[in-house]
């Protein structure tokens, strides 16, 4: 029995196949929601990176399937290039914002049921429709890129360790395929789904009076790492011959700590004593990681064959030597980018590009002329706009955050608890990596800074279920009263 004056929260009603079709109809209209940026563009939003994606698949197809061989494969995500393959077959992009856009309405649908199963509907739409209006959620949905999927991820291991008992058997089987796509669709979700599976496990061994079963869940997103993992190696090993997790990476790190300066003077002082083969491209003088390894004139992407090569293997050995020689000035650089990066989460990277167009000759021909008239191409898109809006929706949702915190310490939610500690963390471990690692970018933060926005949107519905719960268990002990 729940003591005098607690609001607990009203079971959800049963599912039954009408109920269900409704449910399939409520994700579709949110998914309809989600894609309003491809609609108002006039086609789906591309990066260039997005052309890579869209082309490497059927190099990558043909090895897996026709044991076609070839000597170059790219160096983006075999899994996310393989993944959407199907859905374009280099024709028209448009199916992928359809695929991703219905995978971020069902994972919003189980999450925002999770936290207030009664007339989830009205509210779910209401939660999706606000955060594709003031987040870049539904921007990040119509993108052609993995960026979308490493939130997926997160909120799948939140379903699975922190609101198992709202999930279906099938619901639960369908976020693991989400969840391994996701993970093996970029590197960073990789890296940041291990730290965040270590985290949860830390989080089972100190909340102790649940223990058991939570790390159980925990161990279920372990096995769906490990699976992802394995598919990695496996893939990379068919390919290569030498299984990787990561392929023929260019040198992220060893860019960044050019770009930090550390690096540069690094080079110019030892270079006639060492024997890095990044020496042979001496002056650097850029100061963008990503001019280093992808510009005309990069360090990178100028070099021959054999000297990428010896650059990737070098890379670790001279990062390590840069740290030992300037340890101060690289730890307050590396700082200074990941407090850029926590703040930079505008909706931006939607320019046009000279290459991406060119592109299209030979990755998408037949949609060309499209892309030609979309808002992207011709500079129409009110980016500033948008991310201020955004802005404005992170900031409000810190505040209501802030507010909801020492309410959530009187009556403890368990999944608010480890919603807010996955979002969290997430956020401040994507800055982090991002930031440090390769560089502060808009697009790194706002891939993932919509779920603040979610999580406020959570809360409110909590305490709105909490309010009413508690409404009625008043009215009903009114009328139990002798008269």
């Amino acid at each position: 029995m729940p003591r005098a004056g607690s609001a607990q929260p009203i079971p959800a009603p049963p599912r039954t196949p009408r109920t269900r079709l409704q449910h399939l109809a409520t994700v579709l209209l949110g998914a309809l929601f989600l894609s309003w940026p491809a609609f108002y563009n006039g086609f789906p939003l591309l990066y260039p990176d997005s052309m890579t994606y869209l082309d490497d698949g059927r190099t990558v197809a043909r090895a897996v399937f026709l044991h076609q061989f070839s000597q170059y494969y790219g160096v983006r995500s075999f899994f996310y290039s393989l993944g959407i393959l199907p859905f374009h077959w280099n024709i028209t992009p448009w199916p992928i914002v359809f695929l991703q856009s219905v995978m971020v309405a069902w994972v919003l649908w189980l999450v925002v049921r999770s936290v207030t199963p009664r007339r989830t509907h009205l509210l779910y739409l209401a939660v999706v429709l606000t955060l594709s209006l003031l987040t870049g959620v539904s921007w990040f949905s119509v993108f052609v890129m993995p960026d979308v999927l490493g939130p997926l991820v997160y909120l799948s291991f939140y379903l699975l360790v922190f609101a198992p008992e709202t999930l279906s058997r099938a619901e639960r089987f369908s976020l693991y395929p989400i969840a391994v796509w996701g993970i093996t669709a970029h590197a960073t979700h990789l890296v940041l789904a291990a730290g965040l599976i270590l985290l949860l496990a830390l989080y089972a061994a100190v909340e102790r009076r649940r223990f058991l079963p939570r790390i159980k869940s925990v161990a279920e997103t372990a096995a769906i790492l490990a699976v992802a993992a394995a598919a990695q190696l496996a893939l990379h090993g068919y390919l290569y011959g030498k299984p990787s997790l990561n392929g023929e990476r260019p040198p992220y790190l060893m860019a960044r700590v050019i770009a930090d300066g550390t690096g540069r003077q690094y080079l110019e002082t030892h270079c006639p004593q060492v024997q890095f083969a990044i020496c042979n491209r001496m002056p650097l003088h850029s100061t963008d990681p990503d001019d280093m390894l992808w510009g005309d004139d990069g360090a990178f992407a100028g070099a021959s064959d054999d000297e990428r090569d010896q650059m990737g293997q070098q890379e670790m050995p001279f990062v390590k030597a840069v740290v030992r020689a300037y340890p101060r000035e690289q730890l307050f650089k590396s700082a200074a980018n990941f407090r850029d990066q926590l703040k930079a989460f505008g909706i931006y990277g939607f320019d046009p590009s000279p290459w991406l167009l060119d592109q299209f000759n030979t990755v998408l021909p037949q949609a060309r002329s499209s892309y030609l008239a979309s808002r992207q191409q011709r500079s129409l898109l009110p980016l500033d706009q948008f991310s201020a809006i955004q802005s404005f929706a992170v900031n409000a949702s810190l505040v209501i955050v802030a507010v909801s915190i020492p309410l959530l310490w009187r009556r403890p939610n368990p999944k608010l608890i480890g919603l807010s500690v996955i979002v969290v963390a997430i956020v401040i471990a994507n800055a982090l990596l991002t930031g440090v690692l390769s560089m502060v970018d808009d697009r790194y933060g706002c891939r993932v800074i919509w779920l603040i926005p979610l999580l406020a949107a959570l809360f409110l519905l909590h305490w709105l279920d909490s309010w009413e719960a508690g409404k009625q268990i008043q009215v009903r002990a009114n009328q139990e009263k002798p008269a």
